[in-house]
């Protein structure tokens, strides 16, 4: 891998992971990344892909096939448009691990990935390996949610917890944005109707808009009573914002409404992906 952005895009060859693929090969687009398809050798993910083998005699020859197919798909798709380079890479180990090992070997900027285990009755949670990784990793995860197809985004709603740190993402958020000439909306959710909080909200648009080189941007704050993460989903929603951002530091929003259980949270947001910014 090189010195350009580079994104480090885990699979298991299930149909959340290949939106995942996709979502990755448009922003290596973007970009002008080098992308990774990367495996961690599993038995039970194996034997899902091809029962006859239950011995896994030939889980290496088959993995290096489904990986260079896919490689070719996304070459002869995302080169053309702009994405550099496509490699493909697999290893043994814990997934969890062995995946932020792989994404640190390389020096990823990103990782991208499927979500796992979600039916539409929010009986189960995003996958704990998904979760972990957002909360393990280093460097910032965009999380693709099933059935969830790429598109060009209308709005970025961006989650604040007016943190000093706002000011640099919303620099990485502008450049995404930038792309797609999207909107922008920086939000804050609180739990009270108090004067202290639109007090806050405007000392904080104060403080950030002289950063914000970027005219499609507007400033939200919304009061909701019940769990901040419900709020969130409820704007989200009603204002038909396509990517949900949030940075994720000590004390930040992310902390506060992802912390505690964070697999069954994200869940709410499971219609609309999700980009975690961890690094700058």
């Amino acid at each position: 891998m090189s010195n350009t952005f580079t994104i480090l895009c885990p699979t298991d060859f299930s149909e959340c992971s290949l939106n995942a693929i996709e979502y990755a090969a448009k922003l290596g687009e973007l970009f002008k990344a080098d992308l990774l398809l990367f495996h961690v050798l599993n038995k039970k993910d194996y034997e899902k892909l091809s029962p006859l083998d239950s011995k896994g005699y030939h889980q290496v020859e088959f993995i290096k096939e489904k990986l260079t197919n896919l490689q070719q798909a996304v070459l002869k798709e995302s080169l053309p448009k702009g994405l550099k380079s496509c490699l493909v890479g697999f290893d043994n180990g814990k997934i969890v691990a062995t995946t932020l090992a792989e994404a640190e070997r390389i020096k990823a900027d990103m990782i991208v990935m499927g979500t796992e285990g979600i039916n539409d009755l929010r009986e189960h949670i995003i996958g704990s390996k998904t979760s972990r990784i957002v909360e393990e990793a280093e460097i910032d995860v965009f999380v693709v949610p099933r059935k969830v197809f790429f598109k060009k985004p209308r709005k970025l709603v961006y989650a604040s917890d007016y943190l000093e740190e706002d000011k640099i993402a919303i620099q990485k958020i502008i450049e995404l944005a930038s792309f797609f000439d999207s909107e922008i909306d920086i939000v804050h959710i609180s739990s009270t109707h108090k004067a202290i909080d639109k007090s806050l909200h405007l000392e904080m648009i104060d403080e950030i808009s002289p950063f914000v080189k970027y005219e499609k941007v507007n400033y939200v704050l919304k009061s909701y009573r019940d769990e901040l993460a419900l709020g969130l989903e409820n704007y989200l929603q009603s204002s038909k914002g396509d990517i949900l951002v949030t940075l994720s530091k000590k004390k930040s929003f992310f902390d506060q409404i992802f912390s505690k259980n964070l697999s069954k949270k994200m869940a709410y947001f499971i219609n609309k992906p999700l980009w975690v910014i961890k690094s700058f």
